[in-house]
């Protein structure tokens, strides 16, 4: 499995960092094709991937209203397919970020309890909290870089009705890096993949026990070389037993990847990740 890593065609070059952001961007961009199927490619080939920046008047950069009565599925439907702005590829490399301080959304911390495929849980009853424990599942399957690990996160905290393990957008990015790098069904041990989250937003709200949220990670990736991205993902979120699920239904428009605290990021509607540290429990603990 490690042979691709180790061994070396007469006359190959070095790995670089620009190869390696550029496999990281292919993750990105494959996982959104297979993703969505037909429907999604034509989404980006009309969003124009790889050209300019796109300011559609109509697209949905936060959230506006809190719906406090649930309106139901097609209601929902509307709400998680509402494209987005539109960015070039080149938007989620690092670059020079705005003086001017962005709007900030506090998520909460979590219990620091470990849940369903020791996805870290205990997020509160609200839009935050799914954005919290979203992010929480991005980070256990995205860090490991392992499709099995994708495929028991997935079936742990997804309800069905919705796309199979192995269309889900994060499984399409993680197939998409192992295979560039020919890793194989798990990462090489000598790479490395952290993250941090570094923005959300919260796109719409059915009741309160149904929100689309998104998250806009920092990602450093270790493989020969080390480069940085951004990476954004949507999901649609539901209230089931005491916790914060993946629903039903189509997944999401493609979140807008640009690097954070940007002018595009702002324009996209991003706003920068606080940490609630009074819902930490050494916090609440200490108080008392």
């Amino acid at each position: 499995m490690r042979r691709a890593v180790t061994r070396k065609a007469e006359g190959a070059t070095e790995w670089g960092r620009r190869r390696l952001l550029g496999i990281l961007v292919a993750a990105v961009v494959v996982a959104a094709l297979l993703l969505g199927g037909l429907g999604c490619a034509v989404y980006l080939a009309i969003a124009g991937i790889g050209g300019e920046a796109s300011a559609n008047i109509g697209v949905a950069t936060g959230e506006t209203d809190r719906s406090t009565v649930a309106q139901g599925a097609a209601h929902r439907d509307e709400i998680a397919a509402e494209p987005m702005l539109s960015v070039p590829e080149s938007a989620a490399f690092p670059a020079e970020t705005i003086s001017s301080e962005a709007p900030a959304i506090k998520i909460p911390a979590g219990s620091g309890v470990n849940g369903p495929a020791f996805v870290m849980t205990g997020f509160p009853h609200t839009p935050e909290g799914a954005i919290g424990q979203l992010a929480q599942i991005e980070l256990a399957v995205l860090q490991s870089m392992s499709l099995t690990t994708a495929a028991e996160v997935y079936n742990a905290w997804a309800l069905p009705g919705g796309v199979r393990a192995e269309e889900w957008w994060i499984t399409a990015s993680v197939r998409a890096f192992l295979t560039s790098t020919g890793m194989g069904e798990v990462k090489d041990p000598s790479s490395s993949v952290s993250l941090e989250p570094a923005a959300a937003l919260v796109k719409g709200t059915d009741g309160p026990d149904w929100t689309t949220v998104c998250v806009l990670m920092k990602v450093t990736a270790s493989y020969k070389q080390e480069g940085q991205i951004a990476f954004a993902h949507c999901e649609r979120m539901q209230w089931v037993g005491a916790r914060w699920m993946v629903a039903p239904g189509a997944p999401p428009a493609p979140a807008p990847a640009t690097w954070p605290g940007t002018q595009l990021a702002h324009e996209a509607g991003w706003r920068t990740w606080s940490t609630d540290d009074t819902t930490d429990p050494d916090h609440i603990e200490g108080d008392h």
